[in-house]
């Protein structure tokens, strides 16, 4: 992943957030929305592009557009800052390939152990019955 060559590619829009806020809020856009498209970008490889559009599907747009929005701080500057951090490590995350699973046996121990605990347990039932004499 370049992550140079992405900011290059990402695209910005500022708008008013939402909520109180007074005479202020009413003519400063504070509130950053960020687009990107992932299957158009060349910061990332072929294998990559499908691994994201894969995982991020369901944050994606029709037109394919990955969009996100931060509003949290008054600053704008501030805002595209979070946006970008927050976009990058959406990215990462769906861009990692977990490890695959490989099945074990249980030790001997272990099934001993747990065999142990059953006859303990069966035992135990056993002994609540009516006695017969």
């Amino acid at each position: 992943m370049n992550q140079e060559q992405i900011l290059t590619e990402l695209q910005f829009k500022a708008i008013r957030s939402s909520g109180p806020g007074g005479q202020h809020a009413n003519k400063v856009s504070s509130k950053v929305e960020l687009s990107f498209h992932i299957e158009s970008t060349d910061g990332l490889t072929e294998r990559q592009k499908k691994r994201a559009l894969l995982k991020l599907g369901n944050k994606l747009s029709k037109e394919g557009l990955l969009i996100l929005q931060c509003d949290e701080s008054r600053s704008q500057h501030k805002n595209k800052e979070l946006v970008i951090k927050r976009f990058f490590k959406l990215l990462e995350k769906a861009l990692v390939i977990p490890k695959i699973r490989k099945k074990s046996k249980p030790t001997r121990s272990s099934i001993e152990k747990r065999l142990k605990s059953k006859k303990i347990a069966s035992l135990k039932k056993v002994n609540r019955g009516k006695p017969d004499y």
